[in-house]
């Protein structure tokens, strides 16, 4: 996993990416933007800084979440 995020990382400058990964250490650290979603349905979308406090997404997947790269 750490290979992929250093090459994403890489790459990132260059290239729009669209990632689908349950790995949130990695999506944390690379995205942007994320969009959080359960069962098929959007519980927030926002900044990585924004989706950590989002109360949805807090009672989907209770903390701790990754900190932030």
């Amino acid at each position: 996993s750490a290979l992929m995020v250093e090459l994403l990382r890489k790459l990132k400058p260059a290239h729009a990416m669209l990632l689908v990964d349950h790995d949130l250490d990695a999506i944390f650290a690379l995205a942007d933007r994320l969009t959080a979603m359960v069962d098929g349905r959007v519980l927030a979308s926002a900044s990585p800084v924004a989706i950590r406090s989002s109360p949805a997404l807090l009672d989907a997947y209770p903390p701790p979440l990754p900190a932030t790269a």
